[in-house]
């Protein structure tokens, strides 16, 4: 195990056993306490909205005071920003759409304020909201994300040291430049889709993911997941575990001997691993492959899945992560919802478009 692996092991190990802090609460006996923590609390909030103010602007010198850059991690931390706005910009070149506002909505889950230095935990449910080109019509999804963030007090003012957390666009920052206009064009003369008539059993499980996509989701849920079923993102990743429940809680489908989980939460490899759920849906008969291969091949047979259908993401002839369907935007753009990273009715190709990158876009037999 690669040592940015064990660092995010580790990471999400912490942020999914942090208490969550309620302030202003009586536990908290010293104002002077209160005060460094409202403070710092403060920080991060701003920090959030000017760094998604930074991307929808596409200047980052909005936040650029904000990192030690003499550090190497806050050298890192400056240079994968920037990374990530192009990222962004470059997507909505391809998908023929402009980012209007980008919201935070965050949940500190623990704080430590000391007289210089500071550390925070916490979950960031951010809304996306975005148009087509000649449209008014306003789409939105939410990705969420969990944080630990390290500051120093310097010169009277908290900048940032260390920043840890599961990028929701990781996976895409070498991304090349596409061959945009023939793929914006197709995109842009697609209509809106109407899934009215689904059968019930898709319309529970897309419902079902909507109701546990955890940080993904708005602030009226918790942020929570199922406590139903154990949490596997400190143990490599929680997607395929999620598929699974969509599938089993929502759609009904039964568990049996190859594909299970039990109340301890000990669970068959075709459960909570991305490739073995992958492969054993497919070669059970319970689901079969629409389309597979890079992006350019298989964009526009994406428009055939429906809600309770997967993608599967391909990287170097391993399957790292599944998102399921659970709807499609204005101009009928399949939506996926999934656990690690968050997300909820998140354009399915959004963070996961590197070159290198093949999907299995998969009909499930409902």
């Amino acid at each position: 195990m690669n040592k940015a692996r064990k660092l995010l092991i580790i990471m999400m190990t912490l942020i999914f056993t942090f208490p969550i802090l309620c302030y202003g609460s009586p536990v908290k006996e010293q104002n002077s306490a209160n005060s460094s923590e409202e403070e710092v609390v403060s920080f991060i909030e701003k920090l959030f909205i000017d760094r998604n103010k930074a991307i929808l602007n596409q200047d980052l010198s909005i936040v650029q005071h904000i990192y030690n850059k003499k550090t190497k991690y806050g050298q890192w931390a400056y240079e994968y920003e920037e990374q990530k706005m192009k990222y962004i910009q470059n997507w909505g070149e391809k998908q023929g759409v402009k980012f209007i506002d980008i919201t935070p909505d965050i949940l500190i889950r623990r704080v430590k304020v000391g007289e210089t230095s500071a550390s925070i935990s916490l979950s960031c449910s951010t809304a996306y909201k975005y148009v087509y080109e000649g449209e008014e019509d306003i789409n939105c999804c939410r990705i969420g994300t969990y944080h630990i963030i390290q500051l120093i007090k310097k010169e009277g003012n908290w900048i940032i040291t260390k920043e840890w957390y599961k990028d929701p666009f990781g996976d895409s920052l070498n991304l090349q430049k596409l061959k945009t206009d023939s793929i914006k064009e197709y995109i842009l003369a697609q209509k809106p889709r109407d899934f009215s008539d689904l059968k019930e059993r898709r319309k529970k499980c897309a419902q079902y993911g909507l109701d546990y996509c955890g940080a993904g989701n708005d602030e009226g849920t918790g942020f929570n997941y199922n406590k139903k079923y154990r949490n596997y993102n400190s143990e490599g990743g929680d997607c395929a575990n999620f598929a699974s429940q969509m599938l089993h809680e929502g759609a009904g489908f039964k568990m049996n001997s190859s594909w299970n989980v039990d109340s301890k939460g000990a669970a068959t490899r075709s459960w909570v691993n991305a490739d073995g759920f992958k492969d054993y849906m497919i070669y059970s008969g319970r689901a079969s492959v629409i389309s597979y291969g890079n992006y350019e091949k298989v964009y526009k047979a994406s428009y055939k899945l429906l809600p309770g259908d997967f993608v599967a993401y391909e990287k170097k002839g391993d399957i790292t992560h599944i998102s399921m369907v659970t709807g499609a935007d204005s101009k009928g753009y399949t939506l996926v919802t999934c656990h690690n990273t968050d997300r909820r009715e998140v354009p399915w190709d959004l963070g996961w478009s590197n070159t290198n990158i093949k999907y299995w876009l998969v009909r499930v037999h409902h």
